[in-house]
């Protein structure tokens, strides 16, 4: 499947295609998660529709127990296996933390580093759905700060199939998290048989005078302020991030350094993110470059609430990533 050119798609199906051509190219890859196998839809938003159709066993919906099925997938690791498991939202993580955290992160350091846990998590997460407080927090910042692993999440479908193989063929546990609006909004295709190495950070608007930094919904709303503030002559440079965990730090800081200013979005909440980690890299090694404080932008400080309007007004906007840069310019 290598070296062929897919059309527009949702990410959705670009999910699918890389799980397809992973299972394809390697026998070890296997699927693990509530509801993933056909007869039972092929997972909670159809993700994972005819795989099981296409490799059988090695397809396998699992009982509502996370942190069991988890548990089995770290075993399946390190007996040699690739092991793929869907948790279906991203607050369910924290009932298979444990499994996650003291287990998978932790074996290739107690182990000497004579044990690999060739892990993939995926989970999705986001508001904008009216799901409530507990199916749409962003806790990517605690895996990232947990040794051992990596943390990614795509914008787009053509990033998301090759940032998915290469979460696969790690050789160390990767949490991949995927924006519930971004799977089902078209996008450019990937290459298929692309792989993107994780920490590999991609700069989706070239710009000079103030570097926007975001990842998933980020990358959107900073690309929407960016097309703002080019019609007032103020020209932004959209770096998305695609790795959180490890970051690139090249990437993002030869930008920085060109424009000397910078914003970093994220739907997570403000405080203590991984908004607060770019910021402070970004000052301690490019402090006498900066014509102004980075800015954060983030989502507001409390649980997503369920009603509309006060979802509209919790989430981050383009308008809120303008302002930030403003303030970079001092205008």
């Amino acid at each position: 499947m290598s070296d062929v050119k897919e059309e527009k798609m949702t990410m959705q199906k670009a999910i699918n295609l890389a799980l397809l051509d992973a299972m394809a190219d390697d026998d070890n890859v296997i699927l693990l998660g509530e509801d993933v196998a056909d007869p039972e839809g092929g997972g909670v938003v159809g993700t994972t529709t005819g795989l099981s159709a296409a490799y059988g066993d090695r397809v396998r919906s699992t009982p509502i127990s996370e942190q069991g099925f988890m548990g089995a997938a770290v075993g399946a690791a390190v007996a040699g296996m690739r092991p793929v498991v869907e948790i279906m939202l991203m607050n369910f993580m924290t009932v298979a933390s444990d499994q996650v955290v003291n287990h998978a992160a932790k074996l290739r350091f107690m182990s000497g580093g004579q044990t690999h846990v060739p892990l993939t998590i995926r989970t999705m997460s986001g508001a904008g759905a009216q799901t409530g407080g507990q199916h749409t927090d962003w806790t990517e910042a605690w895996y990232a700060h947990t040794a051992g692993m990596h943390v990614v999440m795509p914008s787009n479908p053509a990033d998301a199939y090759g940032l998915l193989r290469g979460c696969i063929e790690n050789d160390d546990p990767c949490l991949f998290l995927e924006l519930i609006p971004a799977l089902f909004t078209p996008g450019p295709g990937p290459v298929r048989g692309t792989v993107i190495p994780v920490g590999k950070a991609r700069v989706a608007r070239e710009g000079s005078d103030v570097t926007l930094i975001g990842y998933g919904r980020g990358v959107w709303d900073s690309l929407a302020a960016a097309e703002k503030l080019a019609g007032e002559g103020v020209n932004a440079e959209v770096i998305d991030l695609r790795s959180i965990s490890p970051l690139d730090d090249e990437t993002i800081l030869s930008s920085v350094a060109r424009t000397g200013r910078a914003v970093v979005v994220h739907e997570a909440l403000r405080s203590f993110g991984v908004g607060a980690e770019v910021s402070s890299r970004i000052h301690e090694e490019l402090f006498s470059d900066l014509k102004a404080p980075v800015q954060r932008v983030g989502s507001a400080e409390c649980p997503t609430p369920f009603a509309r309007h006060l979802e509209t007004a919790f989430l981050h906007s383009p308008e809120e990533v303008e302002a930030a840069a403003r303030k970079t310019l001092g205008q």
